[in-house]
């Protein structure tokens, strides 16, 4: 097919979205390399945010095109690429989450360098969604987060919590210092681990580099922040029996997790290559079946709008301190990261995934449990 005759089928495509190529709407797409119609027609998610990263295209407002695009669901008009197709494959076949495979997603994602993530989050690195009401910066957002999470789960001195997926022990070192309670965190992230241990010095805390599967320890209560989406669909089961097992009769499970609308067996070929590989989002079906026979399901609290903020938030801080950090990176990563915090704050406002708030006990709590929002 010839360039013109692509661009006009993307032209069409894209007008469903209310998206003209070199428009003058902030939400408009600028092309700066013709092989962009080939190349996105047929790849794909793939294409679309490698062409990105190779500055083929721009857009004032990556978020909003986004955010049109996919609330338009014009993305289903798009032909699927047969690396899309093989990686569905391989997620069927094989456990792409497997002991084996479990720190990857730390060596590609999380160690990419402790000050990346220092200049882009908030003073305490809570690397997942903040909890905006009644706040107005991110740091108040997610001081709120971690609060709501102690009060969900009822925290008392003295309690002993795991925190699965603990990043730099941002939950762990809030809920030591306010709630007096000693805290076990486990992450597959190397950098995590040595920056986590110097933020908690002096707390009862510990940091482990220690995979999900490998905790016997029993704890009053369990949370996990944003974990289980690298978990996979094949390991839902053997996770909750994890957290089931560790926990004690009376404790309470807080899972704190980006969900998808529709389940799904692997991820966006471009997330999966160049942010998160092996990982993908959990639907209620998925965590429904995991929990059945283990878990009674207290509270279900979606407050998926406040990521879109968040991630709009980490953006701003990233961009403004980009030149703080730029000497360990190059220009092809800047547009990477760029494209994957504005289409992910997209993806939120569009409501194509969700975040959730879930808080499950192992026999029901006597009474009724108590939502707290």
């Amino acid at each position: 097919m010839k360039t013109a005759e692509l661009k006009n089928r993307a032209e069409k495509i894209l007008s469903l979205a209310g998206i003209k190529i070199n428009g003058n709407n902030p939400w408009d797409i600028k092309i700066h390399n013709e092989k962009f119609y080939q190349r996105v027609l047929t790849q794909g998610s793939l294409g679309l945010g490698e062409s990105y990263m190779d500055g083929w295209w721009d857009c004032e407002k990556l978020d909003e095109s986004s955010y049109r695009v996919l609330r338009s669901q014009i993305e289903s008009r798009v032909k699927q690429n047969w690396i899309f197709l093989l990686e569905v494959l391989l997620a069927r076949i094989f456990n792409m989450q497997s002991k084996k495979r479990a720190f990857q997603i730390g060596e590609k994602h999380y160690d990419l360098g402790n000050e990346l993530f220092k200049n882009m989050l908030d003073k305490r690195m809570v690397y997942s969604c903040a909890y905006w009401k009644d706040a107005h910066t991110l740091d108040e957002a997610q001081e709120n987060k971690l609060d709501l999470i102690c009060q969900k789960i009822g925290l008392q001195p003295g309690m002993k919590i795991l925190d699965i997926g603990c990043g730099w022990g941002s939950f762990a070192k809030y809920a030591a210092e306010k709630y007096k309670v000693k805290v076990i965190g486990i992450t597959v992230s190397k950098e995590q681990v040595e920056l986590g241990k110097t933020l908690c010095r002096g707390l009862p805390v510990e940091i482990r580099l220690q995979d999900y599967r490998d905790v016997n320890d029993k704890f009053d209560h369990i949370v996990s922040l944003g974990m289980i989406e690298h978990v996979g669909y094949k390991n839902y089961r053997t996770y909750m029996k994890v957290v089931h097992r560790c926990l004690k009769d009376d404790g309470l499970f807080l899972l704190h997790t980006i969900g998808g609308n529709k389940s799904i067996t692997s991820a966006s070929s471009w997330s999966n290559k160049y942010i998160f590989p092996n990982s993908m989002l959990p639907s209620i079906k998925q965590i429904g079946s995991a929990i059945e026979g283990l878990f009674v399901m207290e509270d279900w609290h979606n407050f998926s709008a406040n990521y879109d903020k968040t991630l709009m938030a980490w953006y701003r801080n990233f961009d403004q301190n980009w030149d703080k950090i730029k000497s360990n990176y190059d220009e092809r990563f800047y547009r990477m990261w760029k494209y994957y915090l504005l289409s992910c704050a997209g993806l939120f406002r569009a409501r194509k995934i969700q975040l959730w708030q879930i808080a499950l006990s192992k026999k029901g709590v006597l009474g009724g449990y108590k939502s707290i929002r």
